[in-house]
């Protein structure tokens, strides 16, 4: 499955942005939080409104992607190729839970917007940290320790599943 989703969704995304954004260490990301968010199951998010199999929520990671210095003329240029141009931003939105592409190079675009680089390779709690500051999710934000535990399990199983499928 991640063998699948890294060669027809992350790898069609990349080529639709900067070639500066393609690395393994970015692939590793996306293969990672997708797991941690989805799955790669869902596209819409069990009683949530969120969208694709990175999750996004309009007013939260998708419109901050969309004006972002660092990404917004990615943004629009993603959405141009993908041939959302002519939609507004809530139906763009909406279009990521059926364009599996989109919501890749959303979801990179996302990372970029970090200003601290990608983690290195092989480095699970540099790669958490990042997930936390970039997806923010209320589950881990709003969880119990032991709730907050198992997210990181799951993560660090998600992560080698990841690196198992870049690396290898």
């Amino acid at each position: 499955m991640l063998k699948d989703i890294a060669d027809k969704v992350i790898t069609p995304a990349y080529a639709l942005l900067p070639a500066g954004m393609r690395s393994r260490e970015a692939t590793v990301l996306l293969l990672a939080i997708g797991l941690q968010e989805s799955a790669f199951k869902y596209r819409r998010q069990i009683k949530g409104p969120a969208r694709s199999f990175w999750q996004f929520e309009f007013g939260g990671g998708f419109r901050g992607v969309q004006l972002h210095g660092s990404t917004a003329k990615h943004a629009e240029k993603l959405a141009f190729d993908r041939g959302y141009a002519s939609l507004n931003p809530r139906e763009q939105f909406d279009c990521m839970e059926l364009d599996d592409v989109f919501a890749a190079g959303m979801a990179r675009l996302l990372l970029w917007t970090d200003s601290k680089a990608l983690p290195a390779l092989d480095r699970p709690d540099d790669a958490f940290d990042y997930y936390l500051r970039n997806w923010r999710p209320g589950a881990y934000t709003r969880g119990t320790p032991e709730q907050r535990a198992e997210i990181r399990s799951r993560w660090l199983k998600n992560y080698a599943l990841a690196m198992k499928e870049v690396v290898a």
